[in-house]
């Protein structure tokens, strides 16, 4: 109930029709769920992300409970639960006095529901892994992401990879080790007199450079917009931002800061529903901030071109294995009025598919072999098109 969208496009690349359940609250609040068909003795997928555009983190995981207790006392042999955005996760430690460890709280719920194998990707923190007695698969985004660097961004051989805080770091240097290229830091401090956030270069010199901004979470967008306003004053040529997890909701005020920060384009996975930002940004447009050299897009803004770029021989191809790039991946997500989603932003804004992660994943765990593959060149080749092809 929380991303049918993406379900679907998992369905649809397994080959195999999703199961209708009935999701629906009494007046009180209370959630009810009816799965129409058996499931005793089957093989059981459950995808619930962390939120939705019609339900909040608490529902969904309340939903997403239900679901796993309703399959376990239906007879299912095995029941996976499929959180690609894995809820509370930025509560995994004790950071001062009384404060929650709520993590462990929802991975203890998921284990008395009765959940065999959890598959997830990007968690905020790895040790989240170990609050488990159950077998836990943390997919990452990094593949996907490298292959799109490596297809999409012009010059990305000498671009700098950054880090917007210390907890970011490992993530954003295990990319600079796969591409080749130097690495940065950024340090968020308050200042002395003024008590107000600002934010400085530790490790590295991005002037007159590609900044490749990574993280794995946008929330509020204040980080983002610290770090990229930063990174601007230090001359930085372009800035591109690549997020794993945009938790941004519909109306959110921050939401408009987005359209004016100064990048050359955001990309984000749709591990969460992104039609809302697609929307919210799209209300005002901006003009590019490259200079000149415009950047080329996976789907052009008219929604027409069947060809990719490559970034590294400056080419055009007709497509991936022979296939088209643009399938219903991109036209689900028009905006209504038969415009291109891309054009957010001035055609800035960029959701990557992490479905063909998820589906392999699911296919493999269910004919019992390794999902070693979706870590390595099979990963990366899915994101070369920019929308897991």
């Amino acid at each position: 109930n929380s991303h049918p969208e993406l379900a679907q496009l998992i369905a649809d690349r397994l080959g195999i029709p999703l199961s209708p359940t009935t999701v629906k609250k009494f007046s009180n609040g209370e959630t009810s769920v009816r799965i129409h068909e058996s499931v005793r003795d089957e093989d059981v997928f459950i995808l619930q992300t962390a939120c939705g555009p019609s339900c909040s983190v608490d529902d969904s995981l309340m939903e997403l409970l239900i679901l796993i207790s309703a399959c376990k006392t239906a007879s299912a042999r095995r029941i996976t639960a499929i959180i690609p955005f894995f809820p509370y996760s930025r509560y995994s430690f004790k950071d001062k006095s009384r404060a929650p460890i709520t993590a462990k709280l929802v991975a203890n719920m998921l284990a008395v529901a009765g959940c065999d194998h959890l598959i997830t990707m990007d968690l905020h923190a790895s040790q989240i892994q170990g609050f488990f007695d159950i077998p836990v698969d943390n997919l990452y985004s990094e593949p996907v992401m490298v292959g799109f660097i490596k297809r999409w961004i012009k010059g990305w051989r000498d671009a700098i990879i950054v880090s917007p805080d210390a907890g970011g770091a490992k993530r954003a240097s295990s990319i600079a080790d796969r591409l080749g290229c130097e690495f940065a830091l950024i340090h968020r401090k308050k200042g002395k007199t003024d008590n107000v956030e600002k934010m400085e270069i530790l490790v590295g010199d991005v002037r007159g450079k590609i900044v490749i901004l990574v993280d794995d979470m946008i929330d509020t967008g204040d980080t983002l917009y610290l770090a990229t306003t930063t990174l601007h004053e230090n001359g930085a040529e372009a800035i591109f931002v690549l997020v794993s997890h945009c938790t941004m909701q519909a109306n959110f005020p921050s939401l408009r800061k987005l359209s004016s920060l100064p990048i050359a384009r955001l990309v984000v996975t749709n591990t969460l529903p992104q039609t809302h930002l697609l929307e919210g940004v799209n209300e005002e447009q901006r003009e590019p901030v490259t200079n000149g050299d415009t950047v080329e897009s996976p789907v052009t803004l008219n929604g027409t071109n069947h060809a990719y770029h490559d970034a590294e021989e400056g080419t055009k191809h007709p497509g991936v294995n022979g296939r088209p790039l643009l399938d219903r991946r991109a036209s689900m997500m028009s905006n209504g009025d038969g415009s291109s989603p891309l054009s957010a932003m001035g055609g800035k804004l960029t959701v990557l598919d992490i479905s063909p992660l998820l589906a392999e994943s699911i296919r493999r765990t269910h004919n019992g072999e390794s999902i070693s593959l979706l870590f390595g060149d099979w990963a990366e080749r899915a994101g070369m098109a920019g929308y897991g092809h």
